[in-house]
C-alpha cells in the first residue's frame, strides 16, 4: 500500500518562500510520477507540478511557472516542492499524489493515491 505524507506547509507572507515535502512508502513495480495539487476554498482541486520517474521530466501549471520547481530525492523517496516569491493566490492546501506512468501529469484523474495535504497561507 503505498502511502503519502506531505510537511512544510504554513503561514508566510507575499514575496515569501516555503518547501514541501512529500514522503513516500510502499512503491512496488511501477514506475510512479509525482505530483502536487492545490485546493483552494470553493474551488476545485488543480495540479500545480508533476516529476516524471522515467526520466525526471517537470510539468508546471501556468500560474506557477519560474517561481516554484520540483524534485525527487529517489534514495529517500521524498519529492519536493520549493515554492518562491509566494503570492495570496497560492493559498491553498496542497496535496502530494502519485500514479503509475503515464499518466496525465497536471490532471487529478490521473493519480490513484494521495497525501493527507498541508495547508500553506501566504498573508501580511
Amino acid at each position: 500500500q503505498v502511502q503519502l505524507v506531505e510537511s512544510g506547509g504554513g503561514l508566510v507572507q507575499p514575496g515569501g518562500s516555503l518547501r514541501l515535502s512529500c514522503a513516500a512508502s510502499g512503491f512496488t513495480g511501477h514506475y510512479y510520477a509525482m505530483g502536487w495539487f492545490r485546493q483552494a476554498p470553493g474551488k476545485e482541486r488543480e495540479g500545480v507540478s508533476c516529476i516524471s520517474s522515467i526520466d525526471g521530466r517537470t510539468y508546471y501549471a501556468d500560474s506557477v511557472k519560474g517561481r516554484f520547481t520540483i524534485s525527487r530525492d529517489n534514495a529517500k523517496n521524498t519529492t519536493y516542492l520549493q515554492m518562491n516569491s509566494l503570492k495570496p493566490e497560492d493559498t491553498a492546501v496542497y496535496y502530494c499524489a502519485t500514479g503509475a506512468e503515464p499518466l496525465p501529469p497536471l490532471t487529478p484523474e490521473g493519480y490513484d493515491y494521495w497525501g493527507q495535504g498541508t495547508q500553506v497561507t501566504v498573508s501580511s
